[in-house]
């Protein structure tokens, strides 16, 4: 039995704050009378006491989705699901009921957390993806309400003892980790991390000032280019995930091309997938080889999409108190250290990286743009030391990223 250590009330209340009040409405906290849709593992229970306070004293209206361990935030994928369903069940969704969520809500928080990192090691990676797929229609209905600005939302982490143990920690060094990263540890957090979101805004402006043709990242490992694309923005600072350091936008998938090692493993549908290597030409990944369990995205990037990437992103290390691997995306992507991180992600774009107003864009026009659609969206991770130079649209090139950090 793996012991158990759940920080103070104290920092849980801090925590719930942090993402209430400040991580939620992008930034700026929920208002009176807006509905926030809590969903809570059973394995994160002493989290749901505090966001519910945090809610009620922002005026808002808790909905609580509390979830059984082992059981997904869309209602019943587990193993046993899985491992007895045939497709046709695995692929049936409730959709009224899901897109009444997305109807009523204005807010959604969900907590990461499990006391089984591998709960689906075992079960068919194709029936994973045919609930991947089934799930499309509940992501974009939420996608679109967010584009109209009516919809924010936030990711979080509670370490349990199992989490901590994949990672290779105890689990008060797990939660060391998070209230380090998520500033719990200071007096007045929400005021740190309006600090933090300044210091990416100067950044972010600095980027957007830029008219940046394509991207080269350069390292032992990697040699990619990546074209950014017609009206780009970059993103971050938006409170969408708790912690987020990292900079990132959507670039036109086709314009990737070249090879990339990932020194970070990848937690994905239960199974733990190492050293991956993708090789791209004219935006399409052509070759994927891996450590340990290359078929996990074998199959993953079958689904339509998943083989082109919809994310590139990248954490200055100066933002990032994050030291440790997690064995979590969320804190993963953020990681600082001695060389910060940069990480793609295969699979759907954001389509509020484009400048314009994104709700006014038709599937058509997203396509021109661009702009990859797909059922999944999967983060992978280097923190290996790389040189990233932008080639502007006049001809010349400048070096934005440096040593772990942005240049200019």
């Amino acid at each position: 039995m793996l012991s158990m250590y759940v920080p103070s009330q104290k920092i849980l209340k801090k925590y719930a704050d942090v993402l209430i009040k400040f991580a939620l409405g992008s930034g700026k906290g929920i208002k009176k009378g807006e509905t926030v849709f809590l969903q809570i593992p059973e394995s994160s229970k002493a989290m749901l006491n505090p966001l519910v306070e945090s809610v009620l004293e922002a005026g808002g209206n808790p909905l609580i989705h509390y979830t059984p361990e082992g059981t997904d935030r869309w209602l019943s994928v587990d193993k046993v699901f899985l491992q007895k369903a045939n497709d046709a069940q695995i692929a049936y969704l409730p959709k009224n009921i899901l897109l009444g969520r997305v109807f009523d809500c204005d807010h959604f928080v969900s907590m990461i957390s499990t006391n089984n990192m591998q709960e689906l090691k075992g079960v068919d990676s194709k029936k994973i993806m045919v609930r991947q797929t089934a799930i499309k229609f509940y992501k974009d209905a939420r996608d679109a309400k967010e584009n109209k600005g009516k919809l924010t939302w936030t990711l979080a982490l509670f370490g349990t003892p199992a989490m901590a143990q994949e990672a290779g920690l105890t689990q008060r060094q797990y939660w060391n980790q998070i209230i380090k990263a998520c500033f719990l540890d200071e007096a007045n957090p929400i005021k740190k991390w309006q600090n933090i979101f300044t210091q990416q805004t100067s950044v972010k402006a600095k980027l957007n000032s830029l008219a940046i043709e394509t991207l080269h990242v350069k390292g032992d490992n990697v040699d990619l280019t990546i074209k950014l694309g017609m009206g780009r923005k970059w993103l971050g600072g938006s409170g969408r995930n708790i912690p987020s350091f990292e900079l990132f936008t959507s670039p036109d998938y086709r314009g990737t091309n070249g090879s990339v090692y990932f020194n970070q493993p990848l937690y994905r549908y239960g199974n733990l997938v190492e050293g991956i290597k993708l090789e791209f030409k004219n935006g399409q990944v052509t070759k994927v080889t891996a450590k340990k369990n290359a078929r996990i995205v074998e199959e993953m990037i079958k689904v339509k999409g998943a083989n082109q990437i919809g994310e590139f992103s990248l954490t200055d290390k100066r933002f990032s108190r994050i030291t440790k691997f997690m064995a979590e995306t969320l804190f993963d992507e953020n990681i600082g250290g001695t060389f910060g991180n940069f990480h793609i992600a295969l699979g759907s774009a954001y389509k509020d990286a484009y400048t314009g107003n994104p709700d006014k864009v038709t599937p058509s026009q997203w396509q021109k743009l661009g702009y990859n659609d797909s059922a999944v969206h999967t983060d992978i991770i280097s923190t290996e030391d790389r040189v990233v130079t932008a080639t502007l649209a006049d001809g010349a090139k400048k070096v934005i990223y440096k040593n772990g950090q942005f240049v200019f």
